[in-house]
Parts: structure tokens; C-alpha cells; sequence
């Protein structure tokens, strides 16, 4: 079943109801929560340390780091937390590939020693890091001014975050940052698309078997996803544990919709910012806000 865009009452009652649960979080002191982080060790620009000093600056008594293919900070982002008064979910994000989408998985609870786990997410950085270089090679071949020798000579800077091919184009002047590099390089005038990933029931199985709860993310997304529609009616019937209903790039309908029917389907609901530090414009720790009663991750 499909809840989007067929629900005029509910979003309108839904909008009240999420207004009042703030309001009553606020007055309550309910923890604020942010279970979608990015780090250095994937596309962020923030140090374990610096993540966590970010969200006791942005009052969060929740947070989880979710890096892309990566566990690496995971455990000292815990230790941090921990001992700022701050509880910590261990997750990750995992990149999948349905009909000609890529979705992404998000792991919560995981043991990030789990074989399988880092297994799987080190070929998935093998995947990625070498479209990064076909990305390239692609651009060389339709006459661009660069060339892969000093491609493979160029030193990534991980505190810019992102990811090898964007840094390295703009630092040649050939693009202004991560919006042009998807809406004018990354394209499939350009012959290019992301690669080839596990799928999503491989990656649910890996999740569960590491100990963890695997959410579908950010999934009204229409960069990854043909939108909330579609996306339900065509993932719907997938083992996922629950849904991140709450994002940045979401807005307050296709989040009613989302809360019901995680409710509708007995699902978990998890939601955050997707802040990468500095380096995804319009996304910040703490936004949208969300309060622990607003999440339901056991």
C-alpha cells in the first residue's frame, strides 16, 4: 500500500501532531536526536571529536555516525559521546542497487567487526573508488584538460570531504562543488552513473547478520529513488526494519506519510540531518529536529 499524496487530513493533522510532540519534547526535556552523521571517514569534513563537540553545541542527547561504506570512526565517536552525556547508536550507510537506482541502507546497532560487514563495505570502496577514476578517464576521453597521470599523483585532502574526483576537479577549476559536479559531470550525457552495488536484500542479510536493525534511508529522495511513490510500492515488500522517515530533504508531507506507514506496517522510524560536516550545503547537525519520542529504533 501507498500513503503519498493521497492523504489530505492525515498530513494536515499529521503537521499539528509533529508541531505539539516538539512542543511537548521541548517541555518535557526530551532528547533531541540525529541518527544520520557523517565523518572524515566517508565524505564529511568532521574528526570523531569534532562531530561530537558539534552536537552538544546543537543540544542532541542522540546521534549516530552512519559513514558511507566505512566503520573506521565508529567506535571513537562512541567513547567521545559516551563521555559527553550524549548516547550513541553504531551505523553505517550502505550503498544498494535496484533496477536502476541506488538506494542506500542504513545499519543501526551493528557490530562493526562482523566479517560480512567489512567484507561488503570494502568492496563497495573498491566500487566507488574506481568509478571515481573512470569518472576520469570518461572526461579525458571527451577532450577535458586534465589527464590521469596527475590524477593518480593528486593528493586527496579528506578534510574537504567529499570524494577524490570532485576535490581534484575543482581544484583544476572544472567544477564549482558537489551540486554542479551531479547536476553537469556525474550525468549520463556524460555516460556516467554509479556503480553496480549488492542488493538491497544482500545488504539487509549482511545487516542483520552483523546484529543490527537496517533502515531504508532518506527514502523520499529523488536523487537516490524515483520518489516516495514509487519507492514503497516498489520496496515495500524488502526485509527492512524500519524507515528514515525524518530528513533534510524531505518535507513535512512526504514525512507524515512515512510516519504512518512505518506505523501502518509496524516498522522502526529513525530520522537525522545527513550533515557531512561542512561540506553538503543545507544540511545541519540537528535539522530537522527531532526528539526521542519521534523515533522508535527498538
Amino acid at each position: 500500500m501507498v500513503f503519498c499524496g493521497s492523504l489530505p487530513f492525515f498530513v494536515v493533522e499529521s503537521k499539528y501532531a509533529f508541531m505539539e510532540k516538539r512542543l511537548k519534547g521541548k517541555k518535557m526535556k526530551l532528547l533531541r536526536a540525529d541518527l544520520h552523521l557523517h565523518t572524515m571517514a566517508s565524505d564529511g569534513t568532521w574528526t570523531p571529536e569534532e562531530l561530537v563537540i558539534a552536537a552538544k553545541a546543537a543540544d542532541l542527547g542522540i546521534i549516530a555516525v552512519t559513514d558511507h561504506e566505512s566503520v573506521t570512526n565508529v567506535l571513537e565517536t562512541e567513547k567521545l559521546s559516551q563521555a559527553a552525556g550524549i548516547k550513541f547508536y553504531r551505523g553505517v550507510e550502505i550503498s544498494t542497487t535496484y533496477g536502476n537506482h541506488c538506494y542506500h541502507v542504513l545499519g543501526y546497532g551493528i557490530d562493526v567487526t562482523d566479517k560480512r560487514l567489512l567484507e561488503l563495505l570494502n568492496y563497495n570502496t573498491y566500487l566507488l573508488e574506481k568509478k571515481d577514476e573512470d569518472s576520469i578517464s570518461v572526461l579525458i576521453n571527451k577532450g577535458w584538460p586534465i589527464n590521469m597521470d596527475d590524477y593518480h599523483n593528486y593528493i586527496y585532502d579528506r578534510r574537504r570531504g567529499g570524494f577524490k574526483s570532485l576535490i581534484y576537479l575543482q581544484d583544476k577549476g572544472l567544477c564549482t562543488g558537489v551540486d554542479d559536479f551531479f547536476k553537469h559531470i556525474f550525468t549520463s550525457d556524460n555516460e556516467l552513473c554509479f556503480p553496480q552495488f549488492g542488493t538491497i536484500g544482500e545488504t539487509i542479510d549482511i545487516i542483520h547478520n552483523a546484529g543490527g536493525k537496517a533502515f531504508l534511508a532518506h527514502s523520499a529522495s529523488d536523487f537516490h529513488g524515483p520518489g516516495l511513490d514509487i519507492t514503497l510500492g516498489v520496496l515495500g515488500e524488502e526485509k527492512f526494519d524500519g524507515f528514515e522517515c525524518y530528513h533534510s530533504g524531505h518535507n513535512l508531507e512526504d514525512t507524515a506519510n512515512l510516519v504512518r506507514y512505518c506505523h501502518e506496517h509496524k516498522k522502526l522510524i529513525s530520522g537525522g540531518s545527513d550533515c557531512h560536516g561542512t561540506f553538503v550545503p543545507g544540511r545541519t547537525i540537528g535539522i530537522p529536529e527531532i526528539y526521542e519520542n519521534d523515533i522508535r529504533m527498538e
